[in-house]
């Protein structure tokens, strides 16, 4: 019982609503510091567009679905989630801090480096946005420079470089009152890149140099490392869905017939399809079957994701780390499943690439649902909410409520039981008269000589 109620009390809950689908997975670390994946719940997401939710009953519909499926699997009852937002009116600009001490004596406390990230969140920003996060990239302690933490030094002047991510504030506070209208609390919401980034990439690649680029169905977001830390984050505002309208309307199809020609046929090489199949598709309502060639697929697929990557290469040179990502470039999100994508990234940037799944912190004997590229961003909003919110409960104490619902129905009979005594005493008072005269009539008649009948 109780190695239940420690279960509970240690699993965690993320959200990732996206663009194309709406995503609800639960879990905790096992003995081993792995994620044990308790369940997860995955449905079309129809109220999203390029990360941003534009239909509000459509978006509460799917998440419900996701957490109802997740809860089925799972036999338990979600109170509190950490959600994922994207988007592309997500920002980023840095900042330098400064915070002069009183005492050269004293070490620099923890408290101190806090005081500087909370002056970060007074900045003066456009009007509707909000910080998101406040992401500390080196210290300087008085003449020290390059120090990666300060806490313990002495010194009195400590300035520091902040990279900071805001959002517009709409965009937050809709999936926020989308999450609560279905029933959920939100314990944090985390920026998606900063997510797939925590279930993609080693410490190794981080500290090597890196840029992670997480091609969505919306939008394509990237984050550069270097050192361990984050240097630049930005939101495309394309994704894998701008491939399949290129698709309907080079090819005139529908638009789940563009979606299946891209997933089964489609490749982002279009110099590496040789054999040329053509491809027969299904007339519409009687007409004539239509025919397109694998590699004339192939080449509108590739005009898209080039441009796709024309946008990640200048982002990459506008951070000023090009030619320090030794790690080069590593895909992943549903675009990323497209074959030979990575080839081209190569060839289009001139860095290496590799198409990253989200296995190397799940514990062994995961689903080979989640070796996919696609839940990125859900297993690391899971990680992420695992390591930092261990003092939060997830789910409901379901055998508590069973102790609450068993004292109310106690309750509730022994009420019952009242009101029919105390009927009865009622009912008792108001027969009084019958009761007597009974009792008279009983005596008359035991009184009287049988003889005389």
């Amino acid at each position: 019982m109780n190695d239940h109620n420690n279960i509970q009390n240690e699993i965690a809950v993320a959200l990732d609503i996206g663009t194309t689908k709406v995503c609800a997975i639960a879990g905790c670390l096992n003995e081993y510091g792995k994620i044990e994946v308790v369940s997860v719940g995955t449905v079309k997401s129809e109220g999203v567009s390029r990360g941003v939710v534009s239909n509000i009953d459509k978006t509460v519909r799917a998440i419900k679905e996701a957490i109802e499926i997740a809860e089925r699997n799972s036999g338990l009852k979600f109170k509190l989630v950490h959600v994922g937002i994207a988007g592309q009116h997500i920002k980023s600009l840095h900042h330098h801090g400064l915070l002069v001490r009183h005492d050269a004596n004293d070490e620099i406390a923890y408290e101190d480096v806090e005081k500087l990230i909370k002056d970060m969140h007074k900045l003066v920003l456009p009007p509707g946005d909000k910080i998101l996060h406040v992401i500390p990239q080196e210290f300087t302690v008085d003449d020290e420079q390059d120090i990666i933490d300060p806490v313990g030094m002495s010194g009195i002047r400590l300035e520091a470089n902040f990279h900071i991510i805001t959002g517009q504030i709409s965009a937050s506070r809709n999936i926020m009152r989308c999450v609560e209208k279905a029933g959920l609390e939100v314990a944090d919401v985390t920026l998606e890149p900063i997510a797939s980034s925590a279930s993609i990439l080693s410490d190794e690649e981080k500290e090597a140099g890196v840029a992670l680029v997480d091609i969505g169905g919306g939008t394509t977001d990237i984050t550069i490392f270097k050192d361990g830390i984050i240097r630049h984050t930005a939101v495309i505002p394309f994704g894998g869905n701008a491939v399949t309208k290129d698709i309907r309307e080079g090819c005139t199809v529908m638009m789940d017939q563009a979606e299946k020609l891209k997933v089964k046929f489609g490749s982002a090489m279009a110099e590496e399809i040789y054999d040329n199949r053509i491809i027969t598709i299904p007339g519409f309502k009687g007409r004539e079957h239509k025919e397109i060639s694998e590699k004339n697929l192939a080449r509108i697929i590739q005009a898209r994701v080039e441009e796709i990557f024309d946008y990640v290469l200048w982002e990459i040179r506008r951070s000023g780390y090009e030619n320090k990502l030794i790690a080069g470039i590593v895909l992943t999100g549903g675009g990323s499943l497209l074959k030979h994508i990575n080839i081209l990234a190569e060839y289009h940037t001139g860095l290496s690439a590799r198409v990253g799944k989200p296995v190397e912190h799940l514990a062994h004997g995961y689903s080979t649902q989640l070796a996919s590229p696609i839940y990125a961003t859900a297993v690391g909003l899971l990680k992420n909410t695992i390591e930092n919110m261990k003092d939060r409960s997830f789910v409901e104490d379901l055998e508590a409520k069973e102790n609450d619902q068993v004292e109310e129905n106690d309750e509730n009979i022994e009420e019952g039981e009242n009101a029919l005594k105390n009927e009865y005493e009622k009912n008792k008072k108001g027969n009084r008269f019958f009761n007597k005269f009974y009792t008279l009539t009983k005596e008359f008649f035991e009184a009287t000589p049988d003889s005389e009948f």
